[in-house]
Parts: structure tokens; C-alpha cells; sequence
């Protein structure tokens, strides 16, 4: 039997859509599988509504803090419903704006469940029953959910995961979050600027615990300062429900366990990946549920990839979008396309971002982890309060680190905390992938008066020639 396509893709979120799309630039004959919306996770209830909703927040703070740049303010409200209804209608108009890519780029789009068959054929049940689709090659790009806790799953109402934290009916009073990853901080700086009684919950030693630990003691001691309890080197034993709030049995690093009351508590201990029952089983290599792949996305089954969320992580939107690209152009050079040069991806130059208030941004080695590694370095740090822009922006709080082999100059990491560094990181990641030594980086002019001229500080320090601090 003849294949149907090129290419089926299954799952449309940010590995699987853009993956579609490099593989129709590149001539291929590609359809997309998704069960639920365009666009997937990210786009419907994770990376995008959530950073309108902490937009949202962040304009609530500044309000309330007007006549720290001399304006005046009075009456100022937070209306949930309003917030929430914004966020679903930012992700309503990207969902649209991947429906008109997938028609652009002439990529068929089958709605419904899709299960393997083989390496390069699967089923589709959707709302008119159930076809066959066949391919040269299929990439899997199902992603993830959200884990629940074993003795509490998320009920919608009183635990939360992060979908339903989303699109609260109601604003908690007294809020408990599990877990203190990027999900988990960015949600409980939400809610505290919102007003809300916040605790965070973290079983490591401390916050953000993939971060550097000085961005970690940073963080912990600023959103501290905002009103956030945090207790780490604790955990959660026992969760009890009822129609009025949580009760959870909390044991702290003392290894003292007392019950707490809450109205409510978001679980944001992790990720589950998507791979049960689609067929999956003698077709790839699994390990507690991802798909083990090589750096092009191959699976150990000739015609079969995957992607994303379902893969050894970090599982990042952007790692998805990049590997997506990866095994496009691996596919297509294996179907005869000579003009594409596919490379493998390199996880130690994926950036990572946290969106709370300040904002959290690394790539790289830690430097611990360089340590660890038998790395000589040289580290340099530059604080916010040193930079007239951030000044004058009212925003003096925070700094940027940065990690250099002391024998060659290699940029091994870089890691920030403060405004806009979610912004300033790709500086570094650019740097990163260029082989870009201290050399470079300190003859680059950086513009004034800008945020970015404490990157070029904090390498100037590495090295003892910082200006301004």
C-alpha cells in the first residue's frame, strides 16, 4: 500500500507543530495528528496564557507601587475574572494563528486519538470514527501532564495542577503550592501579587533547585521579602480534603510533621509523559516513560522519531521547537534531500527562564556543576543596583553571573535574576553556541543606558576589570 504522507507528526504542541512545518518547507508531503487543540499544551495551558496572566500580576504590582515613580493611584482592584479571560483570548488567537500555519504551509490536519500501528502507520478516531494513515516517517511529539500526588489527585477544586490554576473561579486565600520549579514559582508569584497567602513547599535543599545556588538564596530571599512562606527540605505527607479547604500534613527539615490549613494547593511536583497506549510498546526504548532517542530525534525503530515533552528532557518549549527542526531535516536528508545539514542538539546550550517577580534566567553549567566537572574557572558576578538603566527603571534588584574556563576562556554558564532576564539570557546562549570566548564578549560594545551592559560587566569582573562596581 502506498504511503498517505511524508511525514504524520503526532501531537501539535511546540515540538510537533513546528516539526510539521520544517518538514512542508522542505518539500515533504506532512499531516498532523491532535487530540484536543492546535497549538498543544504551550499554547492553550502552559507557556503563553500563563505569562498573560503574570503580566497581568506584574501590572497589578507596579499600580500598587505608583508613587514609587511619582504618580498616584487610588482604588486600584484585581478582577480574576477579567485576567483569566484575557489569557484564555491571548491562547484563542494563537491556537487560530496555528490553524492558518497548517493551512499555509499545506500540512493536512487530522482531529482525534492517535495509536501506532507500526513505525509508520497509525489510526485516527476522532468524531467521524476511525482511519488508517500511513508515512515514510512518523515523529511522536504526544508531550507531558501534569504528576499528581499519589494521595491527593487534583480534583479541580480544591488541589490544583497548573490547568487549573489557570482559570480559578474563585482567588484562594490561603494557597499552598508543592514544589518549587519553574511552574510552581511562577504560579506562586501570581497569586501573592494578587494578595493571596502563599507557601511554597520544596523537598531540596532549596528553590529552583536546577538553577545556581546563588540564584537560588537570591530568589528564595526576595520572594521572602514579597510575602511568600517558603519551607524547604520539607514535604508533603497527607493531603485531606473537604468542601471548605485542604488540610496537609507538612513535615519540615527538622523532620517536625504538623497538619496546616489551606484553601486550596497546587501540585507542581512534575511531568508525566504521554506515551501510554499509543502504541508504542517493541516499537521504541523507554525509560520511566520517555522515549529514548539519539541527538536527531531517531527511536531504535527505522521510520519512527520522537520529540519533546516525551523525551529526556529539559522539557522546555524551546527544546521541543529545536528538536522538531533537528528531525525534520534529519528526515528529509534521509528521504534524499542533499541541501540540509541537520545538527544534533546541544543540551548544555538550551536556556531555561522563570517568570516570576524577579525573573529568573541560566544557561549552561552552574558552578557547582562546573566544579563538579574538574573545570578550572573564573566566575564574575554584577549586581542590578550597579547599572543606571535598571536605576532608573526602578527595578535595582538582582544580578548576573557568569562562569569561564580559566584556561581557554570557554563561556561554561551564565545565570541571572532580576527584570528582564528572561530577555537578556539569548545574549548568552548566542554567545554559547558561537564558541565565543571572554575575548570576544569583552571587546562587544553594549549599549547605553541598557540592561545588558551588566552582561558585559559581569565578564569584565570575571577577569578583575569591572567598571562600574
Amino acid at each position: 500500500m502506498a504511503n498517505d504522507y511524508d511525514v504524520i507528526v503526532l501531537g501539535s504542541g511546540p515540538g510537533g507543530y513546528v516539526a510539521a512545518i520544517r518538514c512542508a518547507q522542505l518539500g515533504l508531503k506532512t499531516a498532523i495528528v491532535e487530540r484536543e487543540n492546535l497549538g498543544g499544551i504551550c499554547l492553550n495551558w502552559g507557556c503563553i496564557p500563563t505569562k498573560a496572566m503574570l503580566r497581568s500580576a506584574e501590572i497589578f504590582h507596579y499600580m500598587q507601587h505608583a508613587g514609587d515613580y511619582g504618580l498616584v493611584a487610588k482604588g486600584i482592584e484585581a478582577d480574576l475574572g477579567a485576567i483569566v479571560k484575557r489569557s484564555r483570548g491571548v491562547a484563542k488567537q494563537l491556537n487560530q494563528g496555528i490553524g492558518h500555519l497548517m493551512k499555509k504551509n499545506k500540512i493536512t490536519v487530522h482531529m482525534g486519538e492517535g495509536t501506532l500501528t507500526g513505525a509508520t502507520s497509525l489510526t485516527v478516531k476522532g468524531e467521524k470514527g476511525e482511519k488508517a494513515l500511513s508515512a515514510k516517517h512518523i515523529i511522536v511529539a504526544t508531550g507531558a501532564r501534569a504528576r499528581d500526588l499519589p494521595f491527593a489527585p487534583a480534583d479541580g477544586k480544591r488541589v490544583w495542577t497548573y490547568r487549573h490554576a489557570m482559570t480559578p473561579t474563585e482567588l484562594p486565600e490561603k494557597l499552598l503550592v508543592i514544589g518549587s520549579g519553574a511552574i510552581g514559582i511562577e504560579f506562586a508569584s501570581f497569586y501573592n501579587d494578587l494578595g493571596v497567602d502563599v507557601t511554597v513547599v520544596e523537598m531540596l535543599d532549596r528553590i529552583v533547585p536546577v538553577e545556581d545556588a546563588d540564584v537560588s538564596t537570591f530568589l528564595e530571599k526576595s520572594l521572602k521579602k514579597q510575602g511568600i512562606t517558603i519551607m524547604t527540605g520539607a514535604g508533603v505527607e497527607d493531603v485531606k480534603v473537604s468542601d471548605k479547604g485542604i488540610t496537609a500534613t507538612i513535615k519540615d527539615k527538622s523532620s517536625k510533621a504538623a497538619p496546616q490549613d489551606f484553601t486550596h494547593v497546587i501540585v507542581a511536583i512534575g511531568i508525566v509523559p504521554n506515551t501510554e497506549n499509543i502504541g508504542l510498546d517493541k516499537l521504541a526504548e523507554m525509560d520511566r516513560g520517555f522515549i529514548q532517542i539519539d541527538p536527531y530525534g531517531r527511536t531504535k525503530t527505522k521510520g519512527l522519531w520522537a520529540i519533546g515533552d516525551c523525551t529526556p528532557g529539559p522539557w522546555l518549549a524551546h527544546k521541543a521547537s529545536h528538536e522538531g527542526v533537528t528531525a525534520a531535516e534529519a528526515i528529509a536528508q534521509e528521504l534524499g534531500n542533499t541541501n540540509v545539514h541537520p545538527h544534533p542538539l546541544d543540551r548544555n546550550a538550551i536556556p531555561g527562564c522563570t517568570y516570576c517577580h524577579p525573573q529568573v534566567a541560566s544557561v549552561g553549567l552552574t558552578e557547582a556543576r562546573a566544579k563538579e566537572a574538574g573545570r578550572e574557572i573564573k566566575v564574575g558576578n554584577f549586581p542590578f543596583i550597579g547599572n543606571g538603566k535598571a536605576i532608573a527603571l526602578g527595578e535595582a534588584e538582582g544580578f548576573i553571573k557568569t562562569i569561564f574556563d580559566a584556561k581557554t576562556g570557554e563561556l561554561l554558564g551564565a545565570h541571572m535574576v532580576g527584570a528582564e532576564v528572561t530577555e537578556l539570557i539569548q545574549g548568552y546562549t548566542v554567545g554559547k553556541v558561537l564558541e565565543t570566548t571572554e575575548a570576544e564578549l569583552m571587546q562587544t560594545v553594549f549599549p547605553h543606558p541598557t540592561l545588558s551592559e551588566m552582561m558585559h560587566e559581569s565578564v569584565l569582573d570575571a577577569y578583575g576589570r569591572a567598571i562600574h562596581f
